[in-house]
């Protein structure tokens, strides 16, 4: 019997429904590990001009990132700078709906484009 205070949740769990989602995950997981670095460069790029085209967001990201006008230019086809620019989309979830809703992406493409660039892969230490 529950204490005062809290409350008896009882869940109820169907197999099959479980196995389903487990499946559709293991699915998605499989997609975005297979995204080439050519096509997490590009996703990168279409970040940076969605990013430079919302000019509240552009002053925002030039005043966090430390980044000048020039250095957009000079620096957007450096895989650290495009891994920047996603870590930087990827900090608020308005940001990432409206990039990905922009351009017809899921809302996982932004992460799984960043791991595929050279250096930016999550480190797992076990």
């Amino acid at each position: 019997m529950p204490s005062a205070g809290r409350a008896a949740v009882l869940l109820t769990v169907n197999p099959n429904s479980v196995n389903e989602t487990f499946l559709k995950f293991e699915k998605i997981e499989s997609d975005l590990n297979e995204m080439k670095q050519e096509q997490a460069e590009i996703i990168a790029l279409q970040a940076l001009a969605w990013i430079v085209s919302e000019d509240d967001l552009r002053d925002v990201f030039l005043g966090a990132s430390g980044a000048s006008v020039d250095d957009l230019r000079s620096r957007a086809a450096d895989p650290d700078f495009q891994g920047a620019v996603l870590g930087f989309l990827l900090m608020d979830d308005a940001w990432i709906t409206g990039f990905c809703d922009a351009h017809g992406l899921s809302y996982e493409t932004p992460y799984a484009a960043q791991q595929s660039l050279p250096g930016q892969a999550e480190v797992h230490w076990t």
